[in-house]
């Protein structure tokens, strides 16, 4: 590994990875991974910090990120900065995986998945301090919906300091509170453990 860099648009770093015949190549940078680090992808692979491999490569209890849902598409979960997720058990083809917002799912063990977690573990510590700053991260304001017109918001209108008076609405009218995932949703089924409402992933 060459270096770890800061990356604007995601919130863990960054490391510049270089291979043996020249090509550079960013990757996530795993917690504790340093400059001169030796990684490795493939199946025959130490289980290092920084390693990618597939999943049944991989013990019971192993922290993992950067997993891929699909086998061959790519990581998709567990990316943001300093989170892991935990291989809880084996079945079948499948890993019992539980994920960062306290989710266990059911992920085929042919997924790659980079040993260890994240970097930048202080991220969610950091204090934007003002509104101004959070525009210039290109995050633009958000409106309480009892604030605005009740022709823009389902929550809107009333007098003054008006409750919204309702179940809470998206902006468009779709309840916003309870169970609002789809009941016959394709992937209900590699759910095992549902994350505790309230909590986002």
């Amino acid at each position: 590994m060459i270096s770890i860099e800061y990356d604007p648009n995601r919130s863990s770093d960054i490391a510049l990875i270089q291979y043996q015949d020249g090509e550079r190549r960013y990757i996530l940078a795993p917690e504790s991974l340093k400059v001169d680090d030796r990684v490795s992808s493939g199946e025959n692979v130490e289980q290092r910090i920084g390693n990618a491999m597939k999943m049944k490569f991989m013990p019971i209890g192993t922290v993992v990120h950067n997993v891929e849902i699909t086998p061959g598409k790519g990581g998709q979960i567990a990316r943001g900065a300093g989170v892991g997720a935990i291989i809880q058990a084996r079945e079948d083809n499948f890993v019992h995986l539980k994920l960062p917002s306290g989710e266990i799912r059911k992920i085929r063990e042919d997924s790659m998945a980079t040993v260890g977690s994240l970097s930048n573990v202080d991220h969610q510590n950091e204090v934007i301090g003002r509104a101004g700053r959070k525009i210039l991260m290109g995050i633009r304001p958000t409106v309480r919906g009892v604030a605005q017109n009740p022709r823009s918001h389902a929550h809107g209108g009333g007098e003054g300091r008006s409750g919204i008076g309702m179940n809470p609405k998206t902006y468009t009218g779709s309840s916003a509170v309870g169970k609002t995932r789809k009941p016959k949703k394709y992937s209900n089924k590699f759910i095992l453990k549902r994350r505790p409402r309230g909590k986002h992933g």
